[in-house]
């Protein structure tokens, strides 16, 4: 069996949160935005993991379940408030909404 390195698996998980920073950081549609986040979380859980087998324990991924259960309640959250956001204004730019702010 061959094993990967934690080094580039801790390097991988690093990248992963890296893309998703990239991601919140570039794009301005809220819903990318917001899965944007969900990549950083995930990439969070993944050195959970990633430790927890290292160590040999399961607290990583018991924390990993503790991460899941967080996110999913954060995404059913943000997407209720993006359809209301969408309802109100029309739109999902946050550059847009941001000069409907300074409007009233």
């Amino acid at each position: 069996m061959v094993t990967i390195p934690v080094e580039i698996q801790l390097l991988f998980a690093g990248l992963l949160f890296l893309m998703g920073l990239v991601g919140l950081l570039v794009r301005r549609n809220i819903i990318f935005m917001l899965m944007a986040i969900e990549v950083m979380f995930n990439s969070a859980g993944l050195v959970f993991v990633i430790a927890g087998a290292h160590w040999a324990q399961v607290d990583g991924q018991v924390m990993f379940i503790f991460i899941l259960a967080v996110t999913s309640a954060e995404v059913s959250v943000g997407l209720a408030l993006i359809l209301q956001m969408y309802h109100h204004f029309k739109s999902l730019d946050v550059d847009g909404l941001n000069k409907l702010k300074e409007i009233n």
